[in-house]
């Protein structure tokens, strides 16, 4: 198992920028921080599988 850093580029929406700022803001946070912080979570992992399934759902399994 690696344990190295890496780094991660993200393109975002400027609306869903301005809302990770809000939670951040909120939290005391930097917006780098909340979305590691996120990322971390016990239950990241079937929070993102349930919205993966979902999304196959509405669009199809492409």
């Amino acid at each position: 198992m690696c344990m190295g850093t890496s780094v991660l580029s993200l393109r975002i929406d400027g609306e869903l920028l301005d809302r990770l700022r809000d939670h951040a803001a909120k939290r005391g946070m930097s917006v780098q921080d909340y979305v590691i912080r996120t990322l971390i979570r016990d239950d990241f992992d079937e929070r993102f599988q349930s919205a993966v399934e979902e999304t196959e759902r509405f669009y199809g399994v492409t």
